[in-house]
């Protein structure tokens, strides 16, 4: 892949009227749904890109759906026109959308608006690569084998030093709001249980204290499938619960998650504790240390460093690009 794999991406000048939606930041972007923001800054100045289209395995749709979301002549109303609109000009301006239908095309998007950008373009729904947080089996749209789960990842200031495994006292920890039926089951169940830390809301501080104490991470559905809380897990060293059933889980196509992940189906929720339980120490060992050697896959860098989650996003579409037909 490193050294043949080549991507187009359409050209737009600084002095474009949306060129904060197209091209990447010249900082590096703060909050849950960066992700999108992230790949698009490493692609743009990685050895991937191309300015030769005929060379191109894949072509890429810069508009940010993060972006178009906030900008006040776009946002959520007009969002699926901008892209109608988007697509309707490169495949009239250019001859590579129409040699394919866009099955060669990608975009990126983390926040969940992104199940509904492509509702008035459903060639683009149906054909191209669609490079999405909200990656469930369960949402009309999504097609696994086609398109790639994105890891949602809040990129932390600071790297939380030892991971020592010997201090995690806690059986488990989950901090969140009641937004969806199996969130509401957990906190039913074991809000007031000593062994799994159930609480209600955010956190006062955002600084892993939790998470650095607990053998494992609960990733439970809220009002959408994806959430940060499993990069998060991963970030401070304590083994992910999945209880999101439909989750197409990142990498897949690359990582075993069985082996530094536990996963849960919403059914299990009362019994959750004796489940963890009944790991042995033996077990929990061998997923701690998996967790340690994963970690490197979940992280943004700046620049990218190989193996991380900009090299394992590329390696997904690099393995999509084989079923391109031209």
């Amino acid at each position: 892949m490193n050294k043949s794999f080549k991507i187009f991406v359409y050209p737009h000048k600084l002095d474009d009227p949306f060129a904060n939606v197209l091209l990447p930041e010249d900082y590096n972007p703060e909050g849950p749904y960066t992700s999108e923001l992230y790949f698009k800054k490493a692609l743009f100045n990685s050895h991937f890109i191309t300015k030769d289209p005929n060379e191109a395995h894949l072509f890429y749709m810069p508009f940010s759906i993060l972006h178009l979301r906030h900008d006040p002549r776009i946002g959520p109303e007009k969002l699926q026109d901008f892209v109608k609109d988007y697509i309707f000009n490169i495949s009239h301006k250019y001859p590579f959308w129409n040699r394919t239908g866009g099955a060669d095309h990608f975009y990126t998007a983390c926040h969940s608006i992104s199940e509904i950008a492509m509702d008035k373009t459903v060639e683009a729904k149906e054909n191209s690569i669609q490079l999405v947080c909200t990656s469930t089996y369960f949402v009309t749209g999504y097609f696994p084998h086609k398109d790639v789960s994105l890891p949602q990842i809040w990129v932390k200031k600071h790297d939380p030093g030892t991971l020592v495994s010997s201090k995690r006292n806690r059986l488990a920890f989950f901090a969140g709001r009641v937004n969806s039926p199996v969130r509401a089951a957990l906190f039913k169940h074991w809000v007031n249980d000593t062994e799994i830390f159930a609480h209600f809301g955010g956190l006062e501080t955002n600084d892993g204290k939790e998470q650095l104490r607990s053998k494992f991470c609960l990733h439970v559905k809220g009002f959408e499938i994806n959430t940060a809380r499993v990069t998060d897990a991963l970030h401070y060293g304590c083994v992910p619960v999945i209880l999101a059933n439909h989750h197409d889980l990142p990498f897949t196509d690359i990582l075993n998650w069985k082996s530094f992940s536990v996963v849960v189906h919403y059914m299990d929720v009362p019994v959750l504790r004796k489940i963890l339980q009944g790991i042995s120490f033996e077990e929990l060992s061998w997923l701690q240390s998996n967790v340690m050697k994963v970690r490197k896959h979940f992280e943004w860098n700046v620049p990218a460093v190989d193996y991380d989650a900009f090299y394992m996003t590329m390696y997904e579409l690099w393995l999509r690009k084989s079923s391109v037909r031209v």
